[in-house]
């Protein structure tokens, strides 16, 4: 296992930025984290998922809302990337990836706040809420926020 960034890869990653009907960003904060940020739901793809289905398997599984509750709306035109901070690098995802490279998806969601359980099976949140979607870099751990800052600018024509 190294610990030199440059020489690890990106792990293949999947996000999805859940608009609700007053264009609010579902946002919700790590269970392994004290840390007051926030975040979209995201995670790594299985080897040859597709990225769309993999979006979606992640935000099911992280926040109990089902496919058939979303419209997907747009896909980021193309992935984009996060580094890990250097004391990280080597401790997540066993020492295997210097961040990830995500494809995001655009969402509506079309259920109701009862319809999101943040208690899953294996619960990776304490709490949610919908935030302003300008809001986002600020509420996110410092080494996400160009990524979210991306995220912002590839869906700005839909959250305007």
């Amino acid at each position: 296992m190294t610990t030199d960034k440059a020489a690890l890869p990106y792990r293949p990653g999947a996000g999805v930025m859940l608009i609700n009907q007053e264009g609010k960003v579902f946002v919700a904060q790590r269970l392994d984290s004290t840390l007051e940020a926030w975040q979209m739901p995201q995670g790594g793809l299985d080897e040859g998922e597709d990225p769309e289905d993999g979006a979606l398997r992640e935000l099911e599984e992280e926040t109990g809302i089902r496919r058939d509750q979303v419209e997907v709306i747009a896909r980021a035109p193309e992935a984009l990337l996060y580094d890990l901070p250097d004391d990280l690098v080597g401790k997540l995802w066993k020492g295997k990836w210097r961040g990830q490279r995500q494809h995001w998806f655009l969402c509506r969601f079309l259920g109701r706040d009862e319809d999101v359980d943040i208690e899953t099976e294996h619960p990776e949140f304490r709490a949610w809420k919908w935030a302003d979607p300008e809001t986002l870099p600020a509420m996110i751990v410092p080494f996400k926020r160009k990524l979210y800052e991306d995220v912002l600018h590839a869906f700005r024509a839909w959250l305007a």
